[in-house]
């Protein structure tokens, strides 16, 4: 399900970018949200070769509390390239969330989806090879424009490429850079802005997220020790 080369990646988010997704809309609560996340050495020379070593984790939060999490480490099989970020990361992600002892409702993804030269980011793939509604989040945006939204938390300004709206700025909190909010698989960008505002109440970073984040990181740094100790 995860192409081999860059000739094959490519192939592929061609095609799924005209895919017409059956549209993912909840009208009550979400129960389980889950996010998943990579990290790479601290004093990582240059931009990600293959062999890289990486700690990945998922996480399931229920009321904005952990209900699942699932860490792996390994060795990357892809240098990483702007906008070929699956080659990379895509099957490592897939396997730690199929980790998790339920699926959530829907994934967070520290990627972008529909903002991408052929409209297929990681966070779309993932969420295609996964059967899972999905939404980017990152701190940029990959090719999309727009200006950033009102000092405000929660104010929120659409993300256009060509006229098309594939995501949203949203200030989590003010004083703070906005985050980029992309639509994925299954999502729109009025539906992933909405998902995330119920879930950056008190941190800038969703909670799902978040703690994907902090066990990678805690993972790396306890092999860091391990490492150092030997």
């Amino acid at each position: 399900m995860w192409p081999n080369n860059r000739e094959e990646l490519l192939t592929l988010q061609n095609q799924l970018g005209t895919v017409c997704s059956e549209p993912w809309d909840p009208e009550g609560p979400v129960r389980l949200i889950g996010g998943c996340f990579v990290c790479y050495p601290k004093k990582h020379p240059g931009r990600g070769a293959a062999g890289d070593r990486y700690w990945a984790a998922a996480a399931c939060t229920q009321d904005n509390r952990i209900a699942a999490l699932e860490v792996m480490c390994g060795e990357t099989v892809a240098t990483y390239e702007p906008g070929l970020l699956a080659l990379r990361e895509g099957a490592l992600l897939e396997s730690v969330v199929r980790r998790l002892p339920e699926m959530p409702e829907v994934l967070l993804i520290n990627a972008t989806g529909r903002d991408h030269p052929r409209k297929a980011g990681l966070a779309l793939h993932l969420g295609f090879n996964l059967s899972l509604p999905t939404i980017g989040v990152t701190r940029n945006p990959l090719q999309a424009e727009g200006d950033w939204p009102v000092d405000l938390s929660g104010a929120a300004a659409p993300l256009k490429i060509g006229g098309e709206t594939v995501g949203y700025w949203l200030r989590v909190r003010k004083g703070f850079q906005p985050l980029a909010v992309h639509a994925a698989w299954r999502t729109s960008p009025e539906t992933a802005l909405r998902i995330m505002r119920g879930l950056t109440q008190r941190w800038r970073t969703p909670e799902p997220l978040r703690q994907a984040r902090r066990a990678a990181r805690e993972a790396r740094a306890q092999e860091m020790r391990w490492t150092r100790d030997d």
